[in-house]
């Protein structure tokens, strides 16, 4: 493959073809799997992400686009014989509009750098990620990312207006508007969470919330993690819904506390941090009604933060969670599926009884109120076998979501870590639509090729338990 002719419409260094310059690109956030891409390409307009799309189209070359490289499920792995298409330079907020509440932004802008250019508006982008300190706007709309409020606020399919896209052969195009709706099919909300695989996103029109005028965030206590479980859905029940509702083990207490010290208990089994905001009357009221809940539903303690510094330091810990747990284990591989509320202390039954069969440790960190639940199971990839063992172990995790009427993913996106897993959730007929469509936008296949939507041989070689969606390999959780 000529790499070289690329060099024609880049500027100079935007076409990476030595190996030492191009290994910083061959993974993302998962690690475990590395692949050395053909090329890199470091674009700086849209008109030559243009013509590096029509080019790769009218040659048959794969193009694998990447933001920050913050994905956990190996979205952005390269091809090793095709272009890595780096939004690096795109990293401009372009509008920001006050009164409409919106900003136009380019897909490689930080997730919180939306919100610090807005805040002396009042304003902020809502959903937050963990890695919103890193990671890109696009990526955010390629996965579909959450954070900690997203049971309140959404996800960012419901905090976007407009896409700007090109497409494989070198079209922009616009999706959405910026009113509230737009005409025809709700093409807005088929390319978020596309990852990558029916275009590159080249500008995003964010919604912006205006910040409430007062928040509370409360810490609870549990001596069973089931308690804790069942707390969740309890609350939730009862017709609150907190701005954010996070719960941690007992595992991922201690990690956090060691490394963030955040004042959380580390005798507790688990914890819940829940956040109420809005007028000072509300969020009173919501408090004493919420810490009633709680010790009903077997909290051993219930402490509000006793002023805004204690608030964000509760939430530095939970946002430190992922680094935490790589300060207690040489490695982790960090899930990612969602289940309804009501399984929460079912599944972390089932979990513990996997920790025990793969002999892995796991500390578990849920998004709890939407039942967003990111298991990280604790291993050491210098071990022989151990890698296969914890991929093995993740896997029956996902299929223990969908036995429980849930998904292999939450935010995280499939990429290629779930990618067998897909063959249990959907049938053989539903993943053809899935392929027909990515064939509408993408004919050749050109565009993030072998991701998120298996092919029906792949399916077949994992096994024929996609037709039974996972029912039987777990009708014994019963026992749970």
């Amino acid at each position: 493959m000529n790499f070289n002719r690329f060099r024609e419409f880049l500027p100079s260094g935007g076409v990476l073809l030595s190996e030492e310059s191009k290994r910083v690109y061959e993974c993302d956030a998962l690690s475990a799997h590395r692949v050395m891409p053909g090329c890199v390409l470091l674009p700086d307009s849209v008109e030559q992400i243009q013509k590096i799309l029509s080019y790769s189209y009218l040659n048959n070359i794969p193009v694998v686009a990447r933001g920050a490289g913050t994905g956990l499920s190996g979205g952005a792995m390269p091809h090793a014989e095709g272009v890595l298409l780096s939004l690096a330079k795109f990293n401009k907020i372009l509008e920001i509009d006050s009164v409409q509440k919106t900003a136009r932004v380019q897909p490689g802008v930080r997730n919180l750098a939306i919100t610090e250019a807005v805040k002396s508006f009042g304003l902020y982008y809502a959903p937050d990620p963990s890695s919103q300190i890193a990671c890109t706007i696009g990526g955010n709309v390629a996965e579909n990312s959450g954070g900690v409020h997203c049971l309140k606020y959404g996800l960012t399919i419901h905090n976007i207006m407009q896409l700007k896209i090109v497409t494989i052969e070198g079209e922009l195009i616009t999706i959405g508007s910026h009113a509230y709706d737009s005409a025809g099919y709700d093409l807005l909300a088929l390319l978020t969470g596309s990852e990558g695989m029916l275009g590159v996103i080249v500008e995003v029109t964010v919604k912006l919330i205006s910040k409430a005028p007062h928040s509370r965030v409360l810490l609870a206590s549990f001596d069973d993690i089931e308690k804790a479980g069942n707390a969740v859905a309890g609350v939730i029940a009862n017709g609150i819904t907190p701005a954010g509702f996070e719960m941690m083990d007992k595992a991922g207490v201690r990690a956090v506390e060691d490394f963030v010290h955040a004042g959380y208990p580390i005798d507790a089994e688990a914890i819940l941090l829940c956040e109420l905001d809005g007028s000072e009357e509300e969020v009173e009221i919501g408090l004493k009604k919420i810490k009633i809940l709680l010790k009903q539903y077997g909290a051993i303690e219930v402490r509000v933060a006793c002023d805004e510094a204690e608030s964000e330091l509760f939430w530095a810990g939970r946002k430190a969670a992922f680094p935490a747990a790589g300060r207690v284990a040489p490695d982790y591989y960090c899930m990612d599926g969602t289940i309804p509320r009501k399984h929460i202390a079912k599944v972390l039954a089932g979990i513990q009884i996997l920790s025990e069969k793969y002999k892995l440790d796991v500390i578990n960190v849920f998004h709890a109120g939407d039942g967003n639940l990111h298991p990280l199971i604790l291993y050491d990839v210098a071990i022989p076998g151990e890698l296969k063992r914890t991929e093995d172990f993740g896997s029956e995790i996902l299929q223990l979501c969908i036995a429980m009427g849930g998904t292999i993913t939450g935010e995280h996106g499939v990429g290629i870590e779930k990618i067998n897993e897909m063959c249990i959730q959907f049938r053989d007929d539903e993943l053809e639509q899935f392929h027909a469509v990515k064939a509408v936008f993408d004919s050749k296949n050109l565009l993030n090729p072998g991701k998120a939507v298996p092919t029906l041989n792949r399916c077949a070689e994992f096994g024929a338990m996609h037709v039974h969606r996972g029912e039987e390999k777990f009708s014994e959780l019963e026992r749970y």
